[in-house]
């Protein structure tokens, strides 16, 4: 009899019912044991899960990039064929996300936040193939600017739910194995399981409740245990050995904190403002997104390392490299990108994204302090690092996830000082002007969406 009731509760998680409250969350022993062995199930297998869509992800982008190197050899033809693939898969993309599963759409951390809050069911274990298909199709093969944490968060929500029903949790439980779901996906996504609960506890949860803490850093370091073989468990960003901060170089670093907050408070503006584009617009969901895919493309056949998620050029502007036209390019070209990728409408996160436009922002305040006060201005590699976290802070208003998961990337604590000084004031910037974070403007979206 107990072995029919848990296989209905899986059919109907399956089929995309919400899973059955049979219970209020008890708060014994016996039950907080359970509580935590679920939630060490739900990270574990966030881990296998994300950690095998970030392979498949550089597989992808892998085969995107060897399709664009060789079509150079074939003139006209060669880039018409870029365009097309480009096109193919975004539209392919956005069509599984609109005919098959339409809360797999964009970053899945908004839908995932509506859900801890109650503003929204927790949705239907299909999201995860299709987040999982579509997210390789729109970030790997059409080369879109977005991330892959954004994906493997929701798909890692996903896994929770299906670990809660079978477990009969409550409700309010399921919620918070949500979250953790969530804390893990992040932790893979970017090998960075302190941050990954960290945000889920700063953003999602805004509260470090002790069985919230308990399952999102269950949740984050069983993930990171499962992800770590398969990805590895170094920094995903390499930064050069840095000279100590100075106090006569504060007025850069507080520079690069306006500057990235002015540039965060727009770029969350241009965001909702193609989102509400779309919304409006009479365009069919995949004409649109072939029109995208296109023009990504013909981008990646003049500049194939401007596409796609972006650690190639983050990277390269945490090592200091590059001129002042060059990093005022890509920065520009990254933001358009970045705001037209997400209007696609296809699932691929935020995060990645922001990192690129932060650490350009910081390397080019660096530049500029190098032709203004060459030999006493900050090193631009470390302006870099700065400008990643302050323009985090700016988007996302969580600056401690910011200083953790700038740190986390790259192994660095040298430049945590001016890190913190910069988030103060992006952080600033941004309230002063009334900017909401990204992630509560588009919650509210996915909620109203949702009821809809």
């Amino acid at each position: 009899m107990g072995h029919r009731r848990a296989s209905g509760w899986l059919r109907s998680t399956l089929a995309g019912d919400r899973p059955p409250t049979t219970r209020p969350t008890a708060t014994g022993a016996g039950d907080l044991i359970g509580f935590v062995v679920a939630a060490a199930c739900v990270g574990a297998l966030t881990g296998l899960t994300a950690a095998t869509f970030r392979l498949a992800l550089t597989g992808a982008g892998g085969w995107r990039e060897r399709l664009t190197a060789s079509a150079h050899g074939h003139g006209v033809l060669g880039l018409l064929l870029v365009v097309l693939a480009g096109a193919a898969c975004t539209t392919a993309a956005a069509s599984l996300v609109r005919r098959v599963e339409p809360h797999a759409e964009g970053s899945g951390i908004p839908h995932v936040e509506a859900v801890v809050e109650g503003r929204a069911g927790p949705g239907r274990f299909r999201i995860l193939p299709v987040k999982y298909a579509g997210g390789l199709l729109a970030i790997g093969g059409g080369g879109l600017a977005l991330g892959r944490e954004g994906p493997s968060v929701q798909m890692g929500s996903t896994v929770a739910v299906i670990v809660s029903s079978l477990a009969r949790r409550s409700r309010a439980d399921l919620r918070l194995l949500v979250a953790a779901g969530a804390a893990a996906g992040l932790a893979t996504a970017f090998n960075a399981p302190i941050a990954g609960g960290v945000f889920v506890l700063e953003e999602l949860l805004k509260s470090f409740h002790p069985r919230a803490t308990i399952a999102t850093l269950v949740a984050s370091a069983s993930g990171f245990a499962v992800a770590a073989p398969l990805v590895g468990g170094a920094p995903d960003f390499h930064v050069p050995a840095l000279p100590g901060p100075r106090l006569s170089e504060a007025g850069w670093v507080l520079l690069v904190g306006v500057v990235t907050g002015l540039l965060g408070v727009l770029y969350n503006r241009a965001v909702l403002a193609g989102l509400h584009r779309v919304d409006t617009g009479r365009w069919p969901v995949e004409a649109r997104a072939a029109v995208i895919g296109a023009c990504v493309g013909l981008l990646a056949w003049f500049g194939p390392q401007l596409v796609g998620g972006g650690d190639h050029l983050t990277q390269e502007a945490l090592l200091g490299h590059g001129t002042l036209p060059v990093v005022l390019g890509v920065l520009v070209v990254r933001f358009v990108l970045g705001v037209v990728s997400y209007a696609a409408l296809t699932p691929g996160g935020l995060f990645a994204p922001m990192l690129v436009l932060g650490s350009e922002c910081g390397l080019l305040v660096g530049l500029v302090a190098a032709r203004v006060a060459p030999g006493s201005a900050p090193e631009p590699a470390a302006l870099a690092l700065v400008g990643l976290a302050a323009f985090f802070t700016a988007t996302v208003h969580a600056p401690v996830t910011g200083l953790v998961l700038a740190t986390e990337l790259t192994g660095s604590t040298d430049q945590l000082p001016p890190m913190l000084g910069a988030c103060a004031v992006a952080m600033t910037v941004a309230v002063v002007l009334r900017s909401r974070p990204v992630y509560d403007l588009l919650t509210d979206r996915a909620a109203a969406r949702s009821v809809a």
